[in-house]
């Protein structure tokens, strides 16, 4: 499994077309051959997978209880929109427009690294994000991270 590092500010052309900057494209040497998926995120942006993380997605998803209404309903969701991305010649990717729309994405974008997985986000909406960090991430952390019986990073 990839684990992705890094946070990089990105800017659209009038097509929507998207240069991989060089520190994350390093991250990415199968991107080239099998290529990318992007879908929605669960808040407003939208999230980048690489082929084989996105594979392991849909085989966790394919588990599920169809017959269940709400399985049925989250994979529709989670799945919508879903499109696969390719490099052009000079090392672009062409986000789609509806993706784009959605998740309300201008053209001054951030691409926030997540463990296996790329945020994309529109620029202003991320800093409204990071912007409203909990008072005390301390907290945050031992509530989330508390159990783990980890070792001490902070």
């Amino acid at each position: 499994m990839s684990h992705f590092l890094g946070e990089f500010e990105c800017k659209l052309d009038a097509k929507g077309r998207m240069m991989i900057p060089t520190g994350l494209k390093r991250q990415l040497p199968e991107a080239e051959a099998e290529g990318l998926v992007i879908n929605r995120g669960f808040e407003k942006h939208l999230v980048i997978y690489t082929r084989k993380e996105w594979n392991l997605i849909i085989e966790d998803l394919a588990k599920l209880n169809q017959y269940e209404k709400r399985t049925r309903e989250f994979i529709r969701y989670f799945t919508r929109g879903a499109t696969e991305l390719s490099l052009d010649a000079s090392g672009r990717i062409l986000l789609p427009k509806a993706l784009l729309e959605y998740a309300g994405i201008g053209n001054d974008v951030v691409l926030a690294c997540q463990l296996n997985k790329i945020e994309v986000w529109d620029q202003k909406a991320y800093d409204a994000q990071m912007d409203s960090e909990p008072e005390n991430f301390a907290n945050l952390a031992e509530e989330v991270m508390g159990g783990l019986g980890r070792r001490n990073d902070g």
